[in-house]
Protein backbone atom coordinates (compact mmCIF):
# COMPACT_ATOMS: atom_id res chain seq x y z
CA UNK A 1 0.00 0.00 0.00
CA UNK A 2 1.14 3.40 -0.82
CA UNK A 3 1.64 6.01 1.93
CA UNK A 4 -0.39 9.04 1.24
CA UNK A 5 -0.84 11.90 3.62
CA UNK A 6 -3.35 12.30 6.21
CA UNK A 7 -4.59 15.88 5.32
CA UNK A 8 -7.01 18.94 7.00
CA UNK A 9 -6.52 22.29 8.13
CA UNK A 10 -2.85 22.19 9.14
CA UNK A 11 -2.34 18.45 9.25
CA UNK A 12 -0.59 16.72 7.49
CA UNK A 13 0.60 13.16 8.74
CA UNK A 14 1.20 10.11 6.91
CA UNK A 15 -1.38 7.50 6.18
CA UNK A 16 -1.05 4.65 8.67
CA UNK A 17 -0.04 1.66 7.78
CA UNK A 18 -0.28 -2.11 9.41
CA UNK A 19 3.31 -3.17 9.41
CA UNK A 20 4.05 -0.13 11.74
CA UNK A 21 4.83 0.05 15.49
CA UNK A 22 3.24 2.87 16.93
CA UNK A 23 4.44 4.57 20.25
CA UNK A 24 1.85 7.51 21.42
CA UNK A 25 3.20 10.13 24.21
CA UNK A 26 0.16 10.84 26.40
CA UNK A 27 -0.62 14.17 27.63
CA UNK A 28 -0.47 16.62 24.97
CA UNK A 29 -0.47 14.06 21.95
CA UNK A 30 -3.71 11.49 22.79
CA UNK A 31 -5.20 13.71 25.58
CA UNK A 32 -5.14 17.42 25.95
CA UNK A 33 -3.47 19.64 28.12
CA UNK A 34 -5.18 20.58 31.26
CA UNK A 35 -4.91 22.91 34.17
CA UNK A 36 -3.15 20.53 36.55
CA UNK A 37 -1.68 16.76 36.18
CA UNK A 38 -4.96 15.34 37.83
CA UNK A 39 -7.20 17.66 35.55
CA UNK A 40 -6.35 15.66 32.48
CA UNK A 41 -10.30 13.94 30.65
CA UNK A 42 -9.93 11.59 28.40
CA UNK A 43 -12.72 11.70 25.11
CA UNK A 44 -14.85 8.69 25.06
CA UNK A 45 -14.58 8.32 21.96
CA UNK A 46 -9.62 7.48 22.49
CA UNK A 47 -10.11 4.02 24.58
CA UNK A 48 -12.31 2.35 21.60
CA UNK A 49 -10.02 3.80 18.87
CA UNK A 50 -6.45 2.54 20.84
CA UNK A 51 -8.15 -0.74 20.91
CA UNK A 52 -9.08 -1.04 17.25
CA UNK A 53 -5.56 0.47 15.91
CA UNK A 54 -3.62 -2.06 18.64
CA UNK A 55 -5.84 -5.10 17.22
CA UNK A 56 -5.16 -3.81 13.52
CA UNK A 57 -1.56 -3.74 14.22
CA UNK A 58 -1.09 -7.10 15.60
CA UNK A 59 -0.47 -5.69 19.26
CA UNK A 60 2.07 -3.45 17.99
CA UNK A 61 1.17 -0.12 19.79
CA UNK A 62 2.50 1.25 23.18
CA UNK A 63 2.10 4.48 25.48
CA UNK A 64 5.35 6.00 26.30
CA UNK A 65 4.59 8.68 29.01
CA UNK A 66 6.30 10.39 31.71
CA UNK A 67 3.34 9.25 33.77
CA UNK A 68 3.71 6.67 35.80
CA UNK A 69 1.96 3.21 34.17
CA UNK A 70 -0.90 3.49 37.06
CA UNK A 71 -1.79 6.98 35.41
CA UNK A 72 -1.70 5.43 32.09
CA UNK A 73 -4.12 2.74 33.08
CA UNK A 74 -6.49 5.13 34.92
CA UNK A 75 -7.08 7.38 31.94
CA UNK A 76 -7.40 4.81 29.17
CA UNK A 77 -9.40 2.17 32.19
CA UNK A 78 -10.53 -0.79 31.01
CA UNK A 79 -7.48 -1.04 28.24
CA UNK A 80 -4.23 -1.86 29.09
CA UNK A 81 -1.50 -1.51 26.92
CA UNK A 82 1.84 -1.48 26.17
CA UNK A 83 3.47 0.77 28.06
CA UNK A 84 6.57 2.76 29.61
CA UNK A 85 6.03 4.90 32.42
CA UNK A 86 7.90 7.55 33.82
CA UNK A 87 10.07 7.87 30.32
CA UNK A 88 10.99 4.35 30.65
CA UNK A 89 11.59 3.39 34.14
CA UNK A 90 8.81 1.01 34.25
CA UNK A 91 7.86 -1.02 31.08
CA UNK A 92 4.84 -3.21 30.52
CA UNK A 93 5.76 -5.89 27.85
CA UNK A 94 3.08 -6.96 25.49
CA UNK A 95 2.69 -10.06 27.48
CA UNK A 96 2.24 -8.31 30.88
CA UNK A 97 5.93 -8.51 32.16
CA UNK A 98 6.90 -5.82 33.89
CA UNK A 99 10.15 -4.31 34.12
CA UNK A 100 11.66 -1.80 36.43
CA UNK A 101 14.72 -0.09 36.78
CA UNK A 102 16.97 -0.31 39.17
CA UNK A 103 16.71 1.63 42.80
CA UNK A 104 19.48 3.66 41.49
CA UNK A 105 17.68 5.95 39.00
CA UNK A 106 15.32 6.61 41.75
CA UNK A 107 15.50 10.39 42.72
CA UNK A 108 17.09 10.88 46.45
CA UNK A 109 14.29 11.18 48.96
CA UNK A 110 16.24 14.14 50.35
CA UNK A 111 16.10 15.85 47.36
CA UNK A 112 11.78 15.52 46.98
CA UNK A 113 11.61 16.66 50.46
CA UNK A 114 14.11 19.77 50.05
CA UNK A 115 11.17 20.86 46.72
CA UNK A 116 8.54 20.41 49.06
CA UNK A 117 9.66 22.37 52.06
CA UNK A 118 10.39 25.02 49.46
CA UNK A 119 7.08 25.28 47.35
CA UNK A 120 5.01 24.57 50.48
CA UNK A 121 5.12 28.25 49.91
CA UNK A 122 4.46 28.63 46.20
CA UNK A 123 0.66 28.46 45.96
CA UNK A 124 -0.35 26.74 42.51
CA UNK A 125 2.61 24.75 42.05
CA UNK A 126 2.33 21.31 42.05
CA UNK A 127 4.16 18.58 43.31
CA UNK A 128 4.06 15.30 41.01
CA UNK A 129 5.96 12.86 42.95
CA UNK A 130 6.68 9.29 41.23
CA UNK A 131 8.06 6.08 42.36
CA UNK A 132 11.29 7.28 39.96
CA UNK A 133 11.44 10.96 39.04
CA UNK A 134 9.23 13.79 40.62
CA UNK A 135 7.80 16.78 38.90
CA UNK A 136 6.79 20.53 39.80
CA UNK A 137 3.83 22.08 37.44
CA UNK A 138 3.92 25.61 37.62
CA UNK A 139 0.97 26.09 34.90
CA UNK A 140 -1.60 27.88 37.18
CA UNK A 141 1.24 30.12 38.08
CA UNK A 142 3.62 30.97 35.21
CA UNK A 143 5.13 33.52 36.74
CA UNK A 144 6.66 31.13 39.04
CA UNK A 145 8.42 29.01 35.84
CA UNK A 146 11.89 30.45 36.61
CA UNK A 147 11.92 30.03 40.58
CA UNK A 148 10.70 26.56 39.27
CA UNK A 149 13.86 26.36 37.25
CA UNK A 150 16.48 27.57 39.56
CA UNK A 151 14.98 25.25 42.29
CA UNK A 152 15.57 22.16 40.78
CA UNK A 153 18.66 23.01 38.82
CA UNK A 154 20.24 23.69 41.93
CA UNK A 155 18.75 20.65 43.77
CA UNK A 156 20.11 18.66 40.75
CA UNK A 157 23.93 20.31 40.68
CA UNK A 158 24.49 17.95 43.63
CA UNK A 159 24.29 15.39 41.33
CA UNK A 160 24.49 16.49 37.39
CA UNK A 161 26.37 13.05 36.60
CA UNK A 162 24.21 11.15 36.92
CA UNK A 163 20.40 13.06 37.33
CA UNK A 164 19.01 15.69 34.47
CA UNK A 165 16.37 18.43 35.01
CA UNK A 166 13.72 17.78 31.84
CA UNK A 167 11.64 20.80 30.82
CA UNK A 168 7.69 20.13 29.82
CA UNK A 169 4.78 20.89 29.31
CA UNK A 170 5.00 24.39 32.15
CA UNK A 171 7.19 22.36 34.52
CA UNK A 172 9.99 20.97 35.23
CA UNK A 173 10.95 17.20 36.14
CA UNK A 174 14.31 15.83 37.74
CA UNK A 175 15.02 12.17 36.14
CA UNK A 176 17.29 9.65 35.72
CA UNK A 177 19.90 10.47 32.38
CA UNK A 178 19.71 6.59 31.78
CA UNK A 179 15.38 6.72 31.66
CA UNK A 180 14.01 8.24 28.82
CA UNK A 181 11.95 7.58 25.66
CA UNK A 182 14.29 6.36 23.71
CA UNK A 183 15.54 3.25 25.52
CA UNK A 184 12.18 2.27 25.85
CA UNK A 185 11.12 2.53 22.56
CA UNK A 186 14.49 -0.08 21.99
CA UNK A 187 13.07 -2.37 24.10
CA UNK A 188 10.10 -2.43 22.87
CA UNK A 189 11.25 -3.17 19.52
CA UNK A 190 13.11 -6.34 20.82
CA UNK A 191 10.22 -8.04 21.32
CA UNK A 192 8.23 -10.18 19.11
CA UNK A 193 5.04 -8.55 18.83
CA UNK A 194 7.45 -5.06 17.60
CA UNK A 195 10.48 -6.62 16.12
CA UNK A 196 10.82 -6.48 12.66
CA UNK A 197 8.17 -3.67 12.19
CA UNK A 198 8.17 0.07 11.24
CA UNK A 199 8.68 2.00 14.42
CA UNK A 200 6.57 5.47 14.57
CA UNK A 201 6.66 7.34 17.74
CA UNK A 202 4.04 10.49 17.88
CA UNK A 203 4.86 13.37 20.64
CA UNK A 204 4.84 16.66 21.63
CA UNK A 205 7.42 17.97 23.60
CA UNK A 206 11.03 18.23 24.51
CA UNK A 207 10.62 15.07 26.43
CA UNK A 208 9.68 13.52 23.03
CA UNK A 209 12.99 14.04 21.82
CA UNK A 210 14.60 10.47 22.39
CA UNK A 211 11.72 8.83 20.97
CA UNK A 212 11.81 10.59 17.83
CA UNK A 213 15.17 9.87 17.66
CA UNK A 214 15.18 5.99 18.38
CA UNK A 215 12.27 5.75 15.80
CA UNK A 216 14.23 7.75 13.13
CA UNK A 217 17.62 5.76 13.91
CA UNK A 218 15.46 2.05 13.96
CA UNK A 219 14.33 3.20 10.48
CA UNK A 220 11.03 4.80 11.13
CA UNK A 221 9.14 8.07 12.08
CA UNK A 222 9.24 10.83 14.27
CA UNK A 223 5.89 13.03 13.94
CA UNK A 224 5.51 16.25 16.31
CA UNK A 225 2.07 17.08 17.02
CA UNK A 226 3.11 20.54 16.51
CA UNK A 227 4.34 19.99 12.98
CA UNK A 228 2.06 16.78 11.80
CA UNK A 229 -0.83 17.63 13.63
CA UNK A 230 -1.26 20.97 14.01
CA UNK A 231 -0.63 21.31 17.98
CA UNK A 232 -3.55 19.58 18.31
CA UNK A 233 -4.29 16.32 20.16
CA UNK A 234 -7.82 16.60 18.63
CA UNK A 235 -6.23 16.18 15.42
CA UNK A 236 -3.93 13.12 16.53
CA UNK A 237 -7.05 10.97 17.90
CA UNK A 238 -8.89 11.77 14.58
CA UNK A 239 -5.68 10.10 12.73
CA UNK A 240 -5.93 7.60 15.61
CA UNK A 241 -9.35 6.38 14.19
CA UNK A 242 -7.66 5.82 10.36
CA UNK A 243 -6.08 2.59 11.70
CA UNK A 244 -8.28 -0.03 10.22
Amino acid sequence: MISTPFQSAAVSAPQPQPTWAVFFDLDGTLLDIAPGPDDVVTPGSLVPALAAARDWLGGALAIVSGRTVEKIDEFLSPLKLPCAGEHGAVLRMADGTIRRAGNECVVPDSWKQAMRRVVQNWDGVIVDDKAFSIALHYRAVPERGEDVRRLVENIVAANSKDFEVLPAQMAYEIRHRSLNKGTAVRSFMAEPVFHGRRPVFVGDDVTDEDGFRAAKELGGLGLHVRDAFGGEPANVRRWLERFK
